[in-house]
This record gives C-alpha cells, structure tokens and sequence, in this order.
C-alpha cells in the first residue's frame, strides 16, 4: 500500500490521476476527501487520504475527527504501509511552517513527517506547486532542515513537482520506485 498523505488542498488527489491515470474526486476548496480512497495501480494499492488542516464548510470538531481518523488507518496500517508521499505545497509551507514555529508551535506537516518516520514507513516528500516560486532549491534546502533530512538524504527524499501541469512527476516515480525497493 502506497499513501497519499498531507494539508488539505496541496493537490494529493490531482497528484494521484497524475501518476496513476485514476480518477479521484478533487475539488478547488480544502475538504474534498473526507475519508481514505483506495485505487488500485501495478498491482499496488494506492490510497488518497483526506488532508489534515483546514477544510471548507467543516465544522472543527469534524476537521479533528478526520484528523484522529487519519492517525489511527495509518497507526492500524503501518506494516502493509510500503511508501508514503507527503505532498506539501512548495509555496506555501515556509510561511506556514515558520507562522506556527513563532507561535511555539511545532509545523503540522513537520509533525507528520516524523510521525511517519517514527513508525519506520519510507516517505518521499512531494513538494508541490514548484511552479509557482522562484528558488526551488532553497525551498526544499528549507524544508529539508525543519523536517531534519540531512543534506546527503534531500535528493533521496524531495522531489519538487506540479502535479496540476504533470512537471517532474517521472522524478517523483522514479524516487517512488526506488525507495519501494531499498526501504522495506
């Protein structure tokens, strides 16, 4: 099993029919997927997961219902877990990131990634929307050292894409492929 995982409206769903050809609801506003999608790829499973965060219309307690039940597939599924992809959106998660870092807070999508480390499943990085920033090697150099990837591991664990235009998604299957391979 192959999970997409990461905020809401980083383009997990669009980044899935990109790769795989399958068709998954997607939606302009945040909340779209309010419960894990399963497709099936190659012999792989392959799951949308809702995002974490902001979610349209949704009233908080549902937006932390869909949150706990996101830790909890992932916490029950753990050993069939082979990959994670977590998607973030390139331009916006150094803001995001440094804004809860000021509050005292630890960044959700750095939470995630050492959550899914913690529970020894291989993740790549997706770091999406590259398309609209300028320098994309000092994102992912940032990113890199909030999620404490050293720098001998950031080619092995980001891959700046556009999943809306399809721009480096062979990079991202290539990285898939080979972390599919050496992790597990």
């Amino acid at each position: 099993m192959i999970i997409f995982v990461g905020r809401s409206n980083v383009g997990k769903s669009t980044l899935i029919f990109r790769l795989t050809g399958k068709w998954v609801k997607r939606g302009k506003r945040p909340g779209v997927t309010r419960r894990p999608v399963e497709v099936n790829w190659r012999g792989k499973v392959i799951v949308d997961m809702p995002g974490f965060g902001f979610m349209s219309g949704v009233p908080r307690h549902v937006q932390e219902r869909i949150k706990d039940e996101i830790v909890h597939f992932i916490e029950d599924n753990a050993e069939g877990i082979e990959l994670a992809v977590l998607v973030v959106d390139g331009k916006a998660a150094p803001e995001i990131i440094e804004r809860w870092e000021k509050r005292g807070e630890i960044p959700i999508d750095v939470e995630f990634y050492g959550f899914l480390r913690e529970l020894g499943i291989p993740v790549v990085v997706a770091v999406n929307k590259m398309d609209r920033i300028r320098n994309v090697g000092k994102t992912i150099n940032f990113l890199a050292e909030k999620f404490g990837v050293p720098p001998g591991e950031i080619e092995s664990t980001f891959v700046p894409i556009s999943a809306k235009f399809g721009k480096n998604l062979l990079e991202l299957r290539k990285l898939m492929e080979e972390k599919l391979k050496r992790e597990r």
